[in-house]
């Protein structure tokens, strides 16, 4: 079973208004993202829920990172 666990973001906007996450706090440790692979809209069909899904590479481990309908961002954890 999955939960959603709500993270803290620092992001860089672009000119063009994109939004590239550069770093996450989750239960007090930072994860510096080392490449953004995907954006897109999609479902966190783990945790449930919708909105804007960045496939993002921390290290060697791929891992999805959301923007909800509420601008929170979140991922999607194991319990």
């Amino acid at each position: 079973m999955y939960h959603r666990a709500y993270v803290t973001v620092s992001a860089i906007f672009d000119p063009q208004g994109k939004i590239l996450p550069t770093s996450l706090m989750l239960r007090g440790e930072e994860y510096i993202i080392d490449r953004v692979l995907d954006i897109r809209r999609a479902a966190a069909l783990k945790a449930g829920g919708q909105g804007t899904r960045y496939t993002i590479r921390i290290g060697s481990h791929e891992t999805f990172l959301f923007q909800d309908e509420e601008n929170r961002w979140f991922v999607e954890e194991k319990e």
